[in-house]
Parts: structure tokens; sequence; C-alpha cells
């Protein structure tokens, strides 16, 4: 049980809950392919039936860490930082983009962005989710748009999702893993026929790295 010093602290970004850290290759969108150290945060209730990593739901379980040490660790791999959770605009993302940026260290983050945007970021990837919408005032932040296809129902909302990001926005289609042989085909075809798609694959899966 967290004390109310920790909660304070959680309050103002100077701890986070920390599920995961690892130095890898980015997977998906358009960096994929990049050396990058990736940071996972506890906490998520957008609620996606096919979520990979559903134990980074419940924030509570994932010990409050320092963003000091965070950052320590991130200096001793990478000039290059990935937060994803989980939903990491949960929390304020202010105080540690600040010190990644004080460290000469490239912030980019993975956010369904329900909710409200904070953190300073050279890249930001927005993945929109039926479950909770993204605020409104995201959309213009996107660098990327990535959008999670389970049907073709997806494909829909995709589309309604394309037209709220600016037009410097790169558009990215990605196959839910659990049914990517039925629905790549269909992805496929719809980016030949919609080139302002591009299809976008969870390579460290292909590759069993993290």
């Amino acid at each position: 049980m967290k004390s109310k010093n920790q909660k304070e602290l959680i309050d103002k970004g100077l701890l986070l809950p920390l599920m995961e850290s690892f130095y890898t290759i980015q997977g998906e969108g358009y960096h994929k392919g990049s050396a990058a150290f990736f940071i996972r945060l506890g906490g998520c209730d957008v609620g996606c039936h096919w979520c990979d990593v559903k134990e980074s739901w419940d924030p509570d379980i994932h010990p409050p860490t320092k963003i000091t040490d965070i950052v320590i660790n991130v200096k001793k791999s990478s000039d290059i930082v990935v937060i994803t959770g989980g939903e990491p605009l949960m929390w304020d993302m202010n105080p540690i983009t600040k010190l990644l940026n004080k460290n000469n260290i490239k912030t980019h983050i993975e956010t369904s962005g329900a909710y409200k945007f904070s953190g300073n970021w050279d890249w930001v990837c927005l993945s929109p989710k039926k479950n909770k919408n993204p605020l409104d005032k995201i959309y213009s932040k996107a660098n990327e748009l990535k959008m999670i296809i389970y049907n073709l129902d997806d494909l829909k909302f995709a589309e309604i999702e394309s037209r709220k990001v600016s037009n410097n926005c790169l558009l990215y289609l990605q196959p839910e893993w659990s049914k990517r042989e039925k629905i790549m085909p269909i992805i496929v075809d719809y980016v030949m026929k919609n080139p302002k798609w591009k299809v976008s694959l969870q390579t460290h899966k292909y590759l069993n790295i993290p």
C-alpha cells in the first residue's frame, strides 16, 4: 500500500509506477528498426479486450519509482526513450520529460490520448481506442496515428480518426496480433486502395525480442 507521501510524489510526477524498462529495437510504426530504451508504466482503464499487457492495467502492483533513477538507466543505454504503458498520460509527464530533455534524450510517447496531454515530446504516437476516445487537444500533437485493426469496423473508425489529425501526421494500420493472419490481407488491400495509409507490423514479435 502506498504511503501518503508516495501518492503526493506520484501526483507530482516525481514517482511513476514502473512496470518494466528495457533496451531493445522499436518494432512498430515510423521508427521501427531503431534502437530505443522503453519505459512501460502501470495504469490503464481503457480496457482493450485484446490488450497483450493486461498486467499493466493496475498501477498499484507496480513499484513507485523515482524519475531520477529511471533517467539514469535510460542514459546508460540510449539517447532515445519510448514511454508507453498502460496509459502513460494517466500521470504527469512534465517532470520526467524535462529531465530527459536536460540529458539530451529524445522523447517518444505511445498513448491512447484518453487523458490530458502533458510532457515535452519529440514524437507522439497516438493510438485511439473505441472504448475511450482521445481528448480533442491531442490530435494536433500527433506525429503518427497508429490504428489497431481487429475487425472490419476498425477500418471505419480509423478513417474517422484520420480526419482529426494534422496533414503532416503519418497514418498506420496495424493488425491486432492474434488476428494478423486473417486481417493482414484485408489491410494490404485497403492500403493499396487508400495509399495515404501505411502498414505497421509488430516486427519485434516476429524477431522474438521485447
